[in-house]
């Protein structure tokens, strides 16, 4: 028995691969539909001509081809992305905390960043404003991802001076952090003027609607990356789920674990509120659904938590950009619509579990 893949536990054990198989190719059919719908769906139709204008010509073969090349693809194809990263991640912090409640936002990583934007986008905004247009652009992304990453190191800083190795002084720590960068959002939100206002509310509430290849390129690079990263862990964090004395037991650094795990869902719930702002619950849903469909084991849960997450914020984003044509309602507003409910749904089963044990 060696140290880095230990045995699975009895209660990770792999559903039947005959149910297991289907509702994967399932979810992947699924996800194809919602794809090539949220590509036609929207104020602008799209031809089967301007699928053959290519990217290269999109933007004078008329303007389903530009919308269809320069707009509507990159949008999806980050969207499918920051799904994917969001529900990569929920269920890495889901496995670490060993709670189904669990969510990058515990950490604080999403308030870390909308702090850090809402505070360039009032206290430091004559700066911003002094800044070339096409640097401006990159501002935000910037900003936010640097404030999600401070979070980050504050958050470990804090649970090795507390209570070194504890993963439960990890999670309270992370629930100060996002007290404290909250209430500096709520303190910008005070001193902005109505365009500022209306600018951090859009954002904290998430939009995908500046999506470009380039971001699209950068957030799909990283979570080719991270999720091989992630799948790297998945063993050990399967025996964690015994609970930290037993994973040391067969040989595993917990502490090891926890920092390499909170790096990796740091990285991915940072760069994907830096792209288009916080959105919630996507880090929550994808786990319970991937964990009905696949079973625990993270080696078959991760990838299809990804394909949960893309599922479900591609679904929110095309809700998002068409029910009110030609405006746009945030994305985070229909995350949460849905979310919400089942996040009711799970702490009813919670507690019923609790009063049967």
């Amino acid at each position: 028995m060696t140290t880095l893949d230990p045995p699975l536990p009895g209660r990770l054990a792999l559903p039947d691969r005959r149910r297991a198989w289907p509702r994967s190719a399932l979810l992947m059919a699924a996800l194809a539909l919602a794809t090539l719908t949220a590509v036609h769906l929207g104020a602008v139709s799209i031809a089967a001509s301007d699928w053959l204008a290519g990217p290269w010509q999109g933007d004078v073969s008329g303007a389903g081809a530009h919308v269809l090349w320069q707009l509507r693809l990159p949008r999806v194809v980050l969207t499918l992305s920051v799904g994917a990263a969001l529900g990569l991640a929920g269920t890495l912090c889901q496995a670490l905390f060993r709670n189904p409640m669990a969510e990058p936002g515990l950490l604080g990583v999403t308030s870390g960043a909308a702090a850090a934007v809402a505070l360039t986008l009032t206290v430091f905004s004559s700066l911003h404003l002094a800044l070339p247009a096409a640097a401006r652009l990159w501002v935000t992304p910037t900003v936010g991802f640097l404030g999600a990453l401070l979070v980050c190191v504050a958050l470990q800083r804090l649970s090795r001076w507390l209570a070194p190795g504890s993963i439960a002084a990890l999670l309270l720590c992370g629930l100060a952090l996002q007290a404290m960068t909250f209430a500096l959002v709520g303190l910008c939100s005070f001193m902005a003027n109505d365009d500022q206002l209306r600018a951090i509310n859009f954002w904290t509430l998430g939009s995908l609607a500046g999506a470009t290849w380039t971001m699209a390129a950068v957030m799909m690079l990283a979570l080719v990356l991270l999720g091989l990263c992630a799948h790297a862990l998945a063993p050990r964090l399967n025996a964690l789920a015994l609970g930290e004395a037993a994973a040391a037991h067969v040989g595993i650094d917990v502490d090891r674990l926890r920092r390499a795990t909170v790096a990796i869902v740091a990285l991915l719930a940072s760069l994907s509120v830096a792209w288009c702002g916080s959105i919630g619950f996507i880090g929550l849903m994808a786990p319970h659904l991937a964990r009905q469909l696949v079973g625990a084991d993270l080696r078959r849960m991760l990838p299809t938590a990804m394909m949960s997450g893309a599922l479900l914020l591609l679904i929110a984003d095309t809700l998002a950009r068409t029910l009110a044509v030609p405006a746009e309602i945030p994305v985070g507003v229909f995350s949460a619509l849905i979310g919400a409910p089942w996040f009711l749904v799970l702490l009813r089963s919670a507690v019923r579990r609790m009063g049967s044990a």
